[in-house]
């Protein structure tokens, strides 16, 4: 054979046996995500008992108070019921640790009007922006008051003055006002998106939970802390009823 037409085939021979070895492996097809099944909880808190009276806000201390209030006086919104019991200002959360989601960018908002703290209860996520505004034409200031490292204190002396934070630790953080003591509102930090905080009739609603057997944690400023557990079965809704007793806390 001829030398040159030899070389030439080896040559051709070498290259496809370097092509053959240089082809990138051919992409396997991602594995179909798999749907975790959920479900919702729905219940309502409740008191047992007689509720104690809410103590009296004397809004006379400022004169700013008297016009933004309406009034002299004002009542503490410790303790807020309706007709059958049902309780206002719970926040309910499922403690435990699930899967990472983007915190919403929308502001959990409170606002400083009539020289009270408005919502007085407020659930909110890690990372989310909770923003304090002032809708009193006097002084305020927004004093957070947290057990992790979330604490700050800043004045609004001018009516249309807000603050905004990004809390980092989970926990409950205390507002108040330094200026108007009575002033104090409370906000729940969690690190997931399974809270709720009951309204004027008691009631709340979490929704997209994981199905399965799940905790139910209840946090009220004054009658504490209560556990109750459900069973979320997949595209159905758990009922609960969270019930706290004057007699059992003692007040």
């Amino acid at each position: 054979m001829n030398g040159p037409l030899v070389v030439a085939l080896l040559a051709a021979a070498g290259l496809a046996a370097s092509s053959c070895r240089e082809a990138p492996p051919v992409p396997q097809p991602a594995a179909p995500a798999v749907a975790v099944p959920r479900g919702t909880i729905r219940g309502h808190a409740r008191l047992a008992g007689t509720p104690p009276r809410n103590s009296t806000i004397r809004l006379d201390a400022d004169p700013v108070c008297i016009q933004a209030g309406g009034g002299r006086t004002a009542v503490q919104q410790t303790i807020v019921v309706d007709a059958d019991g049902r309780l206002a200002n719970v926040f309910v959360q499922l403690p435990g640790s699930f899967p990472a989601t983007a915190a919403p960018t929308e502001p959990v908002r409170i606002d400083q009007r009539g020289c009270l703290y408005t919502p007085r209860v407020v659930g909110i996520r890690i990372g989310q922006p909770l923003r304090v505004s002032n809708s009193d034409h006097g002084l305020h200031n927004v004093h957070g008051i947290s057990t992790g490292t979330d604490g700050f204190n800043v004045a609004q002396p001018l009516v249309g003055m807000t603050n905004e934070f990004r809390l980092k630790t989970e926990g409950i953080l205390r507002l108040k006002c330094d200026v108007h003591p009575w002033m104090i509102a409370f906000i729940g930090v969690v690190s997931h998106p399974y809270f709720a905080v009951t309204g004027a009739e008691g009631m709340f609603e979490i929704r997209d939970v994981p199905a399965g057997v799940q905790t139910i944690q209840a946090w009220h400023e004054r009658l504490g802390v209560m556990t109750v557990s459900a069973r979320v079965e997949a595209d159905g809704v758990a009922e609960v009823e969270i019930v706290y007793s004057t007699q059992e806390h003692g007040k």
